[in-house]
């Protein structure tokens, strides 16, 4: 089993469920190593100081906060140790949300909850109160010195935390959204809502798969064995759209997964 990034308890009013969690989903890519391009060695990095101009052993490393340009205040691991809250042990639940309520941008990590021997009944009604509810529960916890809210809900029988950006880490640029609708006519937003209709079917994450890193590891097993990199195919450069009502028309035409009278819809004139 891996290892648990936290263990501690989900509190539920008087109840309390001690549980670990685990990562859920973690990013896969291909690992490269630094290679010194002429002898082919690793390359090491080193932790240096430019003031003693000397290499700095790990042990001598402290923490500081920058006040000021080259000021800084010396922190120590264990002081950050006493300032952990008590979500660090204990996750506190303080309300119960309806799911599609909390918008997916503030999802950030998703782990899974593992319940220890002791609190297996209370867990699995916590599992049911929010399968009947159909709802989440909202709690917050410390990980990696960082106090999260967190989502928690019901997944394949068990419970999933999802930590929760705060609305402060949210960035939305300036206009954002501002230009959504303008110019658009009637009829090209009934072409629009037809061809996207014509592609709409259920999610199945097994049909995604990561072809650039199977380019790449094509490219690795290739160069291993002397052989010449295989040649890739030049993405296509679309140009802008100059004619929406032209491009909509192209594209249900060309769709040939859309009934036919998608393909082929009657269209009003347009002056």
């Amino acid at each position: 089993m891996a290892r648990a990034v936290w263990s501690g308890s989900i509190s539920f009013g008087l109840i309390s469920v001690p549980v670990r969690l685990f990562v859920a989903a973690r990013y896969s890519h291909i690992a490269f190593h630094e290679i010194h391009r002429t002898c082919g060695t690793r390359i090491h990095h080193q932790l240096y100081c430019p003031y003693d101009e000397q290499v700095v052993p790990r042990n001598e490393i402290a923490l500081g906060y920058e006040l000021d340009k080259e000021k800084y205040v010396l922190v120590e691991p264990a002081e950050l140790k006493k300032m952990q809250p008590a979500s660090s042990s204990v996750a506190e639940i303080v309300q119960f949300v309806e799911i599609d309520e909390v918008d997916p941008i503030y999802f950030e990590t998703s782990y899974l909850s593992m319940p220890e021997e002791a609190g297996g009944k209370a867990y699995a009604l916590l599992v049911k109160t929010m399968e009947q509810m159909q709802s989440g529960a909202i709690a917050k916890i410390t990980l990696h010195q960082r106090e999260r809210p967190v989502l928690v809900r019901p997944y394949n029988d068990g419970l999933i935390f999802h930590t929760l950006y705060y609305p402060s880490e949210i960035h939305v640029e300036r206009n954002f959204g501002q230009n959504t609708g303008k110019g658009l006519t009637k009829e090209e937003i009934r072409l629009g809502e037809q061809f996207a209709r014509g592609l709409l079917k259920p999610f199945r994450p097994s049909e995604f798969h990561d072809e650039y890193r199977a380019r790449v590891e094509q490219l690795i097993e290739s160069k291993s064995k002397g052989s010449t990199a295989p040649k890739q195919e030049k993405a296509k450069r679309l140009a802008p759209v100059v004619d929406l009502m032209s491009a909509l028309k192209e594209s249900l035409a060309k769709n040939s997964t859309l009934p036919a009278k998608a393909k082929q819809p009657k269209l009003k004139k347009t002056a």
